[in-house]
C-alpha cells in the first residue's frame, strides 16, 4: 500500500499507522473518481474512530460523493452512525437526502441501525419519509430483512399499509422478498395482505412470484383470493405455478377449479407450468387427461407447452407424443407436414 493513499488506510483501517501531520482536512477530503474522501470509505467501513474527533465535523461528514451519499449516509449503512459525533446526529443530518432522495435514516432502517439513532429523532413523522420512489423507512426495512430491528411502536396497520409510488406497500416489499415473518401476525389481515399495488398486484401476487407463499396465513389461501386478477390478468395461483411454487399452497387448499382457471389468455395454472418447465410440481393426480388437454384462447395445451418448450420429460408416459412413423417422417422432410403438438 502506497504509505499515503488515505483511501486504503481507511478501507483497511490503517490511519494508526500514518504520521499524524499527515491526518489533515485537506487529505482526508480528497476524492476518488467516485467522488468518496477517505472520510466516505472510513464511514462505511467502521474506521472513522480511528481518527481525531476534530476532523469529524459538519463541513467534512456532509461532502457529498457522485451519488449524493454523504459520510454520514455511508455510515447509517454499514451501522456506524456510533462513530458519527452525537452533535452531528441531527435532524438536518439525518435527513439529507442523496441524489436519488435517501436519507441517513433510510440507509439506518435497511442496516438494521435505528437503535443508533437518537431515539428523539424518531417519530411518526421522520418514519414516513420518502425516497424519489415513494419508499419509507418501513419499505426499506422491508427489503433488507430487518424489520425485525425496527422500533416496534412504529410497525402499525397504518405505516404497513403506506404505498409507494408503484402502489406497494410494505407488506407487498416484504412479501416479494421473504419477509413477512419479521411482521406481527396480528397484522396480516385480509384488509392488509389484499391492498392493491396501482397494477391490481396483492401481497399474494408478490409471495407466489418470488416463492414466499409459505409465509402468508394458510386461511388467507383461499379459492377466492388465489385467483384475483392483476390489471394484466394475472393471478396467484398462476404465479405459483409459473414460478415452480404450487407446493408451497397447503394440499387440502390445491383443487382442479384453481388449476384450470383461466387468465386473460385462456391459460391455465397448468399451461403456465408446463410452459416453465414445472409440471414435476403439480401434484401427480391432478395431472389427467381433463387438465393436459385443456386449449387456451389460442388451441394451446399444457402437453404442447411443455414439447415445445423442451419439458417433455416432465410429462407422464401416458401425455409423451408417439414417435413418427416412417411416412410421417417421409412427409415431414420433404414439408408436406410438420410434426403435429397436442
Amino acid at each position: 500500500m502506497d504509505k499515503h493513499d488515505f483511501h486504503a488506510a481507511a478501507r483497511d483501517g490503517n490511519f494508526p499507522l500514518q504520521e499524524a501531520e499527515l491526518l489533515t482536512v485537506e487529505n482526508l477530503t480528497k476524492p476518488n473518481a467516485s467522488g468518496n474522501t477517505p472520510l466516505h470509505l472510513a464511514a462505511k467501513y467502521g474506521t472513522l474512530n480511528q481518527l481525531p474527533v476534530g476532523l469529524l465535523t459538519q463541513d467534512t461528514l456532509s461532502l457529498k460523493n457522485a451519488a449524493g451519499y454523504t459520510a454520514i449516509h455511508l455510515a447509517a449503512r454499514s451501522a456506524h452512525l456510533d462513530q458519527i459525533p452525537a452533535a452531528l446526529l441531527t435532524y438536518e443530518n439525518l435527513l439529507l437526502r442523496s441524489n436519488s432522495g435517501y436519507t441517513p435514516l433510510h440507509q439506518a432502517a435497511a442496516a438494521g441501525a435505528l437503535g443508533q439513532v437518537p431515539p428523539a429523532l424518531l417519530t411518526e413523522e421522520t418514519i414516513q419519509t420518502k425516497t424519489e420512489h415513494g419508499n419509507t423507512l418501513l419499505h426499506e426495512a422491508a427489503e433488507s430483512g430487518t424489520l425485525d430491528r425496527f422500533p416496534v411502536k412504529f410497525v402499525t396497520p397504518a405505516t404497513i399499509t403506506v404505498p409507494n409510488i408503484s402502489g406497494e406497500t410494505v407488506l407487498h416489499v416484504a412479501a416479494f422478498n421473504g419477509h413477512l415473518d419479521q411482521i406481527p401476525r396480528e397484522l396480516l389481515t385480509t384488509e392488509t395482505i389484499l391492498t392493491k399495488t396501482a397494477n391490481h398486484d396483492t401481497c399474494l401476487h408478490a409471495a407466489a412470484i418470488s416463492g414466499h407463499l409459505d409465509q402468508i396465513p394458510p386461511g388467507l389461501l383461499t379459492h377466492d383470493n388465489l385467483v384475483l386478477a392483476s390489471k394484466s390478468g394475472h393471478t396467484p395461483i398462476h404465479a405459483a405455478a409459473e414460478s415452480g411454487y404450487i407446493h408451497q399452497i397447503p394440499r387440502d387448499r390445491l383443487t382442479m377449479d384453481l388449476l384450470i382457471s383461466r387468465n386473460d389468455f385462456g391459460d391455465t395454472p397448468m399451461h403456465a407450468a408446463a410452459v416453465e418447465g414445472h409440471l414435476d410440481d403439480i401434484p401427480r393426480e391432478f395431472l389427467t387427461e381433463a387438465t393436459m388437454t385443456i386449449r387456451n384462447y389460442n388451441g394451446g395445451t399444457p402437453i404442447g407447452a411443455a414439447i415445445r418448450h423442451g419439458h417433455s420429460t416432465q410429462l407422464p408416459s401416458e401425455f409423451l407424443p408417439k414417435p413418427p412413423t416412417a411416412l410421417q417422417k417421409f412427409l415431414y422432410k420433404i414439408g408436406a407436414t410438420r410434426p403435429h403438438l397436442t
